[in-house]
């Protein structure tokens, strides 16, 4: 038998940048046009590639929208950032490579009424294709809790659609961000919560009324965050699924 073809990777496909949006100057959303019977689970990634560099990346778009949307911090070269200094290049019309097969097991666990979701920043991308793919089904089981730090209020770039959610769907959906350099001139205007959001976790979860037989945590972002949040709430009972984003290698 024939085995080569077995540890050949599948061919790669070159996408289209229809739209990018600068959010800071590290910061930015990018659309990418979805390939023909492209399929994916809400909370997986994609791996995008550019110039022969690759690099995973969760998808915030639900299977059902006709784009690839993707949330994305650019790492510095003098940082060893490879592939994001030369998205930050690209434009409109240029295109990535995209590999076949989306990956991950970073996904909605629906035997639990609550689903609380942790993250810092670009780690709120995987919630925001669940959130978006269940109400598209128009399911109404569940409640999501979606506590979301950052350092400054601008990098929230999925604020004004989980708010306006959360007032459309009071029972199912709560938004609740905090940002952990409340005195810095960028955040002037914040009138929220002020914090880490793995130092808040606790109390939000007594505040919210949520115990460990009907609560899923999911913690994604930044690997400093997840270790606390882990260690803060397993010992306590808690079901806890984690996607760490670490910085480009």
């Amino acid at each position: 038998m024939n085995t080569s073809n077995r540890n050949k990777r599948p061919p790669l496909e070159q996408i289209e940048i229809l739209k990018r949006q600068e959010q800071t100057e590290d910061l930015a959303l990018f659309w990418l046009n979805k390939p023909e019977n492209y399929s994916f689970k809400p909370g997986q990634y994609c791996t995008i590639g550019y110039g022969g560099v690759e690099r995973a990346y969760s998808i915030s778009s639900s299977p059902h929208e006709e784009v690839i949307e993707l949330f994305v911090e650019l790492v510095p070269e003098k940082d060893g950032g490879v592939l994001t200094p030369m998205l930050w290049d690209l434009d409109i019309g240029d295109k990535v490579t995209i590999r076949p097969r989306a990956k991950g097991i970073f996904t909605f666990k629906e035997h639990f009424q609550n689903q609380l979701f942790v993250a810092t920043v670009t780690g709120v991308v995987p919630y925001v294709s669940i959130v978006r793919n269940y109400l598209h089904l128009n399911r109404s089981a569940h409640h999501f809790f979606i506590l979301e730090g950052a350092s400054y209020m601008d990098e929230f770039v999925y604020d004004k659609e989980f708010q306006s959610l959360s007032e459309q769907h009071p029972n199912m959906i709560t938004f609740i961000p905090t940002v952990s350099r409340p005195d810095d001139p960028r955040n002037t205007s914040w009138q929220g919560l002020r914090g880490r959001v793995n130092s808040i976790v606790e109390e939000q979860i007594s505040l919210l009324g949520l115990s460990t037989t009907d609560t899923m945590v999911y913690a994604c972002g930044h690997p400093g965050m997840i270790e606390d949040v882990k260690q803060r709430l397993v010992p306590e009972g808690f079901e806890f699924l984690e996607e760490r984003f670490w910085k480009e290698d």
